[in-house]
């Protein structure tokens, strides 16, 4: 008998899938990508300041697939090489009940240079600044189906900073 007080046990692995992007980023090889349903990923990429444009999506780092709805369990952005400058906010954007939802927005007056801006961190918490978060934890909830998250910058093309670090750690859970 098992002692389930300390070591939950499962009914078998996570199921990992291989699935084909509904709208392939033009970054992308056209490979399908790995879907690990209920376990928590990273995602980490250094983005050039001059992408995050009010022209459109800067990048989808979790892109639409069949049968999966992505949901977003925390958010940290650094800004690279100087302080972020020009634009107002830098939005993460998802679709929920059929509407675009800004999931999360940091002023770009807190993109100062090697601060680490993280999800609902108090403005008091020395070396850290607040990304702003929908109220009741709706920035946590599942996204519809077949859709992605988005970066985009607002207000203005970003400057100054050479990159933003954008980390999120999100989850896929099955449509």
């Amino acid at each position: 008998m098992s002692d389930l007080r300390h070591y939950p046990e499962g009914r078998g692995a996570n199921a990992v899938r291989y699935i084909s992007p509904a709208f392939p980023r033009s970054t992308d090889s056209g490979a399908p990508v790995e879907v690990a349903f209920g376990v928590v990923k990273t995602f980490r990429q250094r983005v050039a300041a001059a992408s995050l444009t009010t022209a459109g999506v800067a990048f989808t780092p979790c892109p639409p697939l069949a049968g999966v709805r992505w949901r977003m369990c925390d958010l940290i952005m650094i800004a690279i090489g100087g302080n972020a400058t020009t634009s107002t906010s830098i939005n993460v954007s998802g679709i929920v009940s059929g509407a675009t939802v800004e999931l999360a927005v940091v002023a770009v007056a807190r993109l100062t240079r090697s601060l680490i801006n993280r999800m609902g961190t108090p403005f008091a918490t020395a070396g850290a600044e607040s990304i702003t978060a929908l109220a009741d934890g709706a920035s946590f909830t599942q996204m519809d189906a077949n859709t992605g998250f988005t970066l985009k910058a607002v207000g203005a093309t970003l400057t100054v900073s050479t990159f933003i670090d954008f980390i999120m750690d999100y989850v896929a859970d099955p449509a």
